[in-house]
Order: C-alpha cells, then structure tokens, then sequence
C-alpha cells in the first residue's frame, strides 16, 4: 500500500475491458487519484493531446493498455489500422511520459508478437528469433516496438519503463461483438444464440488443432499491479495461467456450460492462426509473485453468466 500512496495513476483504456479490473484494484490498493481518457478527450494518436494529458493531470505512473484489438478476422480485414494506431499510441505515450518526468511507465505487449515458430512454451528470451504468425503480425509488430523503446530509453536516459505480455485474456466485460471479438467471447455469444433460436448447428474456423492459454482478466490486472509495485526493468515478462487447451476442446467446453448439444461444423477453409500458444511464466513468478488464480472452467463459468445476465 505505501508504494501507492499519495500517486496520481493514469491508466488508459481504463474504461475498457481489462482497464476496469486494474481501475478497481487500485482503488482497493487505496489510490485516490486515477485518470481513466476516453479517446473523445484525448487522441493517444496525437502528440499534442498527450502532452495536453499529462500536463493537465501530472501522472506518477502510466499504464498503457488502450490498444486496438480484435480477433483473427479483425487483424486481417484491418492490419493498417491495427499497426498505425498501437504504434502511435504506444511510442509516443512513452516518450511524452519520459520528457514529462513520470516516475515509471507500464506497457503491455501480446503474445502475439512472439515468433509463429516459437519453441513452446514461448520464453521472453525467444521474443526475437523470427517474425510473428502473419494473421496477426502488423498488431504484434506494434506492440512490440514499445518494448525497443522501453529498451532504449533505460539505455539512454535511465527511464524506469517496463513491458509486459499477457496471453490471450477473456472474463466478464469483455467484448461480445462478433465482427471483433476474440474466440472465447465470440463462441459464448454464438452457442448462446443458438440455443435460444433452436438452431443445431455451429460453424467454427479453422480445424480446432491449434492450442491456446487463457488468461482470466481479474487475475492479469492482479500481475499488473505488482509487475508495477516490484518490477524495476524492461526485460519482458510473461503474464499467463500454465494451462493450454486445443480449441476444440475449448468449444467443446462452452458449448457444454451453455447447454447447447449441436453438431459443430469446422470451416477449414478458415485460418487457424498460430498452431501453439503457451508461455512459461517463471520470470513474473520469481520477480514479482504473480500467479494466476482462476482456472478457466471457472473463468469461463463466470464470462458466461455475465453474458446473460447482460443481455437481460
């Protein structure tokens, strides 16, 4: 609690999905003084605002977690998008909190900039060694140039940055709009619908081969915050569950806790995206106790009750 006290926290994309889990866990931590922008006040992708922003609010801590996100079809049908605005937001927000004198800076990255052939499980050591899955790649590129820069800065300047990478996260809150959402959100929506319309069948892409981990978004802004509280480099760090699932086993898991008893349809014709996606975790383990708490049965238990008692 002492770290925190008396700090002024900007966290954007504290309106969003996981920014409302780490908003209510510095509250819990006693913060008094947190800024959550909406893009209506301040446009990450400018400058100016940015420097309006920290002027106006004089932040201790920035965490970073406004981002562009979406799932496989999202990345493919606007990869321009995806790589300009994380790109802008991300590099500049560093630099305008450096030249600002904010005490620390906290930036989240994605799994997805790890290299498609990764040896799993993906090790922050191996970040470097190729080019992502191309599905997704312009996202992960972005996004992992804030960690050169974090790099640089402590280099050059001393700057206590640092750059974290979470694994896929899903919970209640998240997005449920088919056009953008990730898997999990978009496969509770679909089974969901399709119980109530009595229809018997659901089509998935891909071929159900390919596994994930998951981690629970309460959970992600717990390692967050003491990624904040302990971590003092900008080496990154993984922030994920242990636990990998075929997707199919996944959509087999869902559609049995929505209780839908349909045939599943696997479009092939549909990428699969990267075929294993599993970190190992040691380093958030020894450098700041993260663990994550939440299995994904129970996860995925609690995203669905929040869906239907949203829809109501």
């Amino acid at each position: 609690m002492s770290f925190w006290k008396d700090k002024n926290v900007i966290v954007t994309g504290g309106n969003g999905f996981l920014g409302t889990y780490v908003v209510q866990k510095l509250e819990a931590r006693g913060v008094q003084n947190i800024f959550s922008p909406r893009s209506s006040q301040y446009d990450l992708r400018d400058g100016e605002a940015i420097r309006t922003m920290l002027s106006e609010f004089r932040p201790d801590i920035v965490i970073h977690l406004a981002a562009r996100v979406g799932g496989i079809g999202a990345n493919m049908a606007h990869p321009a998008e995806f790589f300009y605005d994380n790109l802008m937001m991300g590099v500049q927000l560093l630099h305008e909190s450096w030249a600002a004198g904010v005490s620390k800076f906290v930036g989240i990255g994605t799994v997805c900039a790890y290299p498609a052939d990764t040896p799993v499980p993906f090790k922050e050591e191996d970040f470097w060694m190729g080019y992502p899955e191309p599905t997704n790649a312009p996202y992960g590129l972005a996004k992992k140039m804030l960690l050169v820069e974090s790099q640089a800065y402590r280099e050059q300047y001393g700057y206590n940055s640092i750059f974290l990478v979470p694994v896929n996260l899903y919970g209640p809150r998240d997005n449920f709009d088919l056009e953008t959402s990730h898997v999990i959100p978009a496969l509770i929506r679909k089974c969901l619908e399709a119980v109530e319309s009595g229809v018997n069948e659901l089509e998935v892409w891909g071929d159900g081969s390919p596994t994930r981990e998951f981690l629970y978004a309460e959970d992600a802004a717990e390692g967050i915050l003491l990624a904040t509280e302990f971590y003092d480099s900008s080496e990154p760090v993984n922030l994920g569950n242990e636990f990998e699932v075929s997707i199919r086993d996944l959509v087999e898991t869902i559609a049995k806790l929505t209780s839908f008893n349909g045939y599943l349809k696997w479009d092939t014709s549909r990428p699969n995206g990267q075929m294993r996606r599993k970190l190992d975790v040691s380093r958030a383990n020894s450098q700041f106790g993260f663990r994550a708490q939440t299995t994904l049965e129970e996860g995925l238990k609690k995203t669905i009750d929040f869906y239907q008692e949203a829809r109501k």
